[in-house]
């Protein structure tokens, strides 16, 4: 990705809308609105080339929530968060961006399953949650999703960049113009 890339995900069983620029720079930065029943929810997010999460700042009405990790220290508004130092990944409910960094980051072979521990931020709540999550890789652009706490999963879709194009019952990527066939 050497232009920013830009993408338009609608929400399905929570009606949303999201825009999302990726720019692929030393550090890439991710930026996104995403609107819905709960407002206009806004969010800046920066992680390495290798898909590592860093900083992920959400604002939402008056009300903000900034999340880092640095190693495995995680601070949530600046207090340390102990009970997030296993999750490497950060997973925002609005938004299927969050499933690219462990894809990309994992880059796993066919058949292939890791399990992760995600810092899970829930939106309207803005209130932060260490999930335990599987992937595993079933086709060449195609994941089987799964909670490692509940019995949620999904067959999820991606494109050559690791971007949600469907994600069932929750996220569904909108076709690029000349892009997308």
């Amino acid at each position: 990705m050497g232009e920013p890339l830009v993408v338009i995900w609608d929400g399905i069983e929570e009606p949303s809308e999201e825009r999302c620029t990726i720019v692929d720079l030393e550090e890439k930065r991710i930026a996104g609105v995403v609107r819905g029943e709960f407002g206009t929810c806004t969010y800046a997010m920066t992680v390495s080339q290798e898909w590592w999460f860093r900083s992920l700042r959400v604002t939402l009405d008056h009300r903000s929530l900034t999340v880092s990790r640095s190693g495995d220290v995680w601070t949530v508004d600046g207090e340390e968060r102990p009970d997030l130092s296993e999750a490497r990944e950060i997973d925002v409910s609005i938004s299927p961006i969050s499933n690219t960094l462990p894809i990309r980051r994992l880059d796993l072979d066919p058949d292939a399953s890791a399990d992760i521990v995600t810092a899970y931020v829930r939106v309207p709540e803005l209130t932060v949650t260490a999930d335990p999550q599987r992937y595993t890789r079933t086709g060449d652009r195609e994941y089987r999703y799964d909670s490692r706490d509940t019995d949620f999963t999904r067959f999820v879709t991606v494109d050559e960049h690791g971007l949600v194009i469907e994600y069932p019952g929750l996220f569904r990527r909108r076709k690029r113009p000349g892009v997308d066939r």
